[in-house]
């Protein structure tokens, strides 16, 4: 803030004693005043009184003669006595140690007989004066940082406060001169834990408060005995800045005027026990670059040109359109770009490849970068490594203007123990459950969420409607869905108690569940949540008011990642070709469950990290083998009922490892690289199957029923063979091929439907520009009256080796 010293004297010492003296001629003025108005009102009042009954009796005279009044003696106004302005000691105690609930009713400006009483606390000012119109009022100093002041005045004025600091003179606002700025209705709101939009009402928010800009901060601390601002603004020393609790809420409040945008700050808790915590603010919309952890103070500026998408978005359900989702850590994508910078190549990327979404791995902030951001301490703000929440904006903003859905990791099972975070917010578990079987994660180290406390459940269900309505997120990939689902996840006998009826559901963590995607679905039309949920709980993505055979309501997700079907086919893949026809199971058992869910068939990160190998490198053989099979396993896998998802650098067919130091090997597809042809050719195949796909609705229009699938011989076990159709709502087919052995199979017979009078190859994964060995059904393929495989048609194909080749009405 620009200091504005009271005169033109450059000396702040001597402008102090120039104020003062002007300030004590006002006072003198105004009692000389005072008294002189005190002695002339009864005489005033005499007169006043004459007029007025003679008036009265010049009305009444026509009607009746009455006798005269008695005269009744003006009455001398009582003296009240004045009260001291001081801070007394109890008040002064508990603001000295930061303990005051309701600094508000102290500091500032309050009537007292006598006047109007201005208490400031102002640590390491040398002196504080009030300045109101052409009054100005030298506050006595009190010690300890308080100045308190008796100014003779009827009303408390529109005043500011001139405070003189060694070196320096500021002019301010006086922060404890203002009503509360948040409403009795989303204080209602917050009590009940139903607050949809939380971040709109805690956190830190830019405003004008009683015509004056600033900055409202609020925070949940139900536990706390006081809680102070600390910031850039005030050199990190809260002592200063109290802020008052809003009743039974646990909220706490303080608008601070003149403090603005890309201001620092944190929250100095002081605990049960008197220890002091500082505290980042859990509803940052802005943090500082970690390691650093400052919240800072954000108001967005973007201006949004994705309304064609967002009108078209829910037009058809993501179970029922075409989705194929590329996965990407932006981070290491391309190591050192910022999110407006990711903007001009990523969603050009995406769409030269035909992808329908991609999927970003967590952006909400993180500390540690190794944790690929599946460690969240700030649920609100993204991660500051990349850029500003704007700058995200505008990639959000890019990837819908080329026609890309955005999906995000959430995770909202838990968070780590940093001490400048969540854990033991206030002093005491607050955010996490109070019992530490429930708290600590068994696997990560980190602490589960107290998902049965409901202002922990509106922080995260407002968390998930925050990414959606404020960034235009289009969809929530859920992470570790399992770990919150189950009481004994990952825990010995003896490290978890059943619920209350005995079983191992955890049941707060159902109801959460049901109430975010509830909320969710209900306030953003077309957006879709995606849970990563690994075992056979019952009705994951059955809508919530649907009662399942195990007596609860679906979870309400749009879709679920297929865990089993990613083992098994990997599991089948990874095999020795000589050794598959005794796994033949694993890549049909999908078909058992297929539609018990709406599935996501995923290959992500998870699969290519910690000695798993990339999925080239997973396939058995020499390099030629490894690209076919890797091919042929697209191949089935986009044929495959469910959705789609691919892991970056898998789509060229990269050899080594994922790692979040340097991303994906780019390298590979430099034309000065031998083997550069290899891997344009895996990645040119990606991009036709998307296309194919895209235009192929029996590939995508019934995923979720029975009908949309046949199969043609699903128990070629000895061949390696798996054929099947997949049919689009009018009973238009397309007929999938693999042959996951690596000899070629002439004239191979296939069953098929006798009301297709031709069929052409739409899709070989063996093409030569893929990098295969080019063998193809480049012909029309006609039907024979030959019964095979119970159908009373046939044609016969040849299979090219470890390739997958898809198969149209002509």
């Amino acid at each position: 803030m620009t200091p504005r010293p009271p005169s033109s004297d450059s000396d702040p010492k001597k402008s102090a004693k120039k104020a003062a003296k002007s300030v004590k001629k006002a006072a003198e003025k105004a009692v000389t005043k005072k008294a002189a108005a005190k002695k002339e009102a009864p005489a005033a009042k005499k007169a006043a009184a004459k007029k007025v009954a003679a008036k009265k009796v010049t009305a009444k005279k026509a009607v009746t003669r009455k006798a005269p009044a008695k005269k009744v003696p003006a009455q001398p106004e009582p003296l009240v006595p004045a009260v001291s302005p001081t801070v007394d000691a109890h008040d002064r105690e508990r603001l000295l140690s930061a303990t005051h609930h309701d600094p508000h009713g102290v500091l500032g400006a309050h009537p007292v007989p006598g006047g109007i009483a201005f208490r400031v606390f102002k640590p390491y000012a040398l002196s504080v004066t009030v300045v109101a119109g052409t009054l100005r009022a030298e506050l006595h100093d009190d010690g300890d940082g308080f100045f308190t002041g008796l100014v003779p005045l009827r009303e408390v004025p529109a005043y500011r406060l001139l405070v003189t600091y060694e070196g320096s003179v500021q002019e301010t606002e006086d922060a404890y001169r203002f009503l509360p700025a948040l409403g009795d209705l989303d204080l209602h709101l917050i009590g009940e834990g139903r607050h949809e939009q939380l971040w709109t009402a805690l956190g830190a928010e830019p405003m004008t408060h009683q015509g004056v800009t600033g900055t409202r901060f609020t925070v949940w601390a139900p536990n706390a005995r006081g809680v102070s601002l600390a910031g850039t603004f005030n050199f990190w020393d809260g002592t200063g800045y109290p802020m008052r609790s809003l009743g039974a809420t646990g909220v706490w409040e303080l608008f601070v005027p003149g403090i603005g945008e890309g201001e620092l700050y944190k929250f100095e808790i002081t605990r049960q026990d008197g220890s002091k915590t500082l505290r980042a603010d859990p509803l940052a919309r802005r943090t500082e670059v970690p390691p650093n952890t400052s919240s800072i103070v954000h108001a967005s500026r973007h201006e949004w040109h994705d309304e064609a998408w967002l009108e078209r978005r829910a037009d058809i359900p993501a179970h029922e359109g075409p989705f194929s989702v590329y996965e990407v850590h932006l981070a290491s994508w391309r190591p050192g770009l910022t999110y407006r910078q990711l903007a001009e190549q990523l969603p050009a990327y995406v769409k030269d490849l035909g992808f329908t979404h991609v999927e970003l791995m967590p952006v909400a902030e993180h500390p540690f970068g190794g944790s690929w951001g599946y460690q969240v301490t700030g649920f609100y703000a993204p991660t500051a490594r990349l850029g500003t929440p704007d700058d995200f904006k505008y990639l959000v903003d890019a990837f819908h203007q080329a026609g890309i859905g955005v999906l995000m990791d959430w995770v909202p099972a838990h968070f780590p123990r940093d001490d400048w975070a969540l854990a033991e917010f206030d002093g005491r578990p607050l955010y996490e459950h109070e019992d530490p079987l429930r708290s600590a994660h068994p696997d990560w180290g980190t602490l589960e969420f107290d998902f049965g406390r409901r202002e922990v459940r509106n922080f995260l269900v407002a968390n998930a409607v925050y990414w959606c309505e404020e960034f235009h997120i289009d969809g929530l990939r859920v992470d570790a869905v399992a770990s919150m689902l189950y009481l004994d996840y990952s825990r010995e006998p003896g490290q978890w108690l059943p619920n209350e009826h005995g079983g191992r559901e955890n049941l707060d963590a159902v109801a959460f569940l049901q109430e975010m995607n509830a909320t969710v679905y209900r306030r953003v039309p077309g957006v879709v949540t995606i849970a990563e949920e690994s075992t056979a709980w019952d009705g994951v993505t059955r809508a919530t008011h649907h009662i399942g055979p195990g007596g609860f309501g679906g979870l309400g997700f749009g879709l679920k990642w297929n865990m089993g079907w990613m083992h098994d086919s990997l599991g089948y893949v990874q095999h020795e070709p000589v050794h598959r026809k005794y796994h033949h199971h694993e890549m049909t058992f999908s078909m058992v469950y297929a539609y018990s869910e709406n599935y996501v068939l995923p290959i992500s990160h998870d699969e290519v990290v910690h000695g798993k190998r990339s999925l080239v490198s997973k396939m058995p053989g020499d390099w030629w083998q490894q690209r076919a099979t890797h091919r042929a396993y697209l191949g089935f896998m986009w044929a495959h009922p469910g959705k789609q998802l691919l892991f970056m650098g898998q789509e060229f067919a990269q050899g080594a490892e994922w790692s979040e130091a340097h991303g994906p090997d780019w390298w590979l597809l430099d034309p000065a690289y031998g083997a550069e042809a290899d891997h344009r050719g895996v990645r040119d195949l990606v991009r036709d199957l998307n296309i194919v796909y895209r235009h192929t609705p029996a590939l995508w229009q019934r995923d979720t029923t029975p009908d949309g699938f046949q199969w043609i011989v699903g128990d070629a076990a000895d061949d390696n063979v798996f054929a099947f159709l997949r049919l689009d709502a009018d009973g238009t087919p397309l007929l999938s091929v693999s042959n996951f052995s690596p000899v070629v199979r002439h004239d191979y017979r296939l069953g098929v439907p006798d009301d297709i009078p031709a069929w052409h190859e739409t899709l070989n994964t063996d093409v030569g520009k893929y990098g295969g060995g080019d063998l193809i059904n480049p012909d029309v393929i006609k039907p024979e009256a030959t019964a095979w495989h119970g159908r009373p048609a046939s044609v016969t194909l040849t299979l090219p080796p470890l390739a997958t080749v898809w198969l149209r009405p002509e």
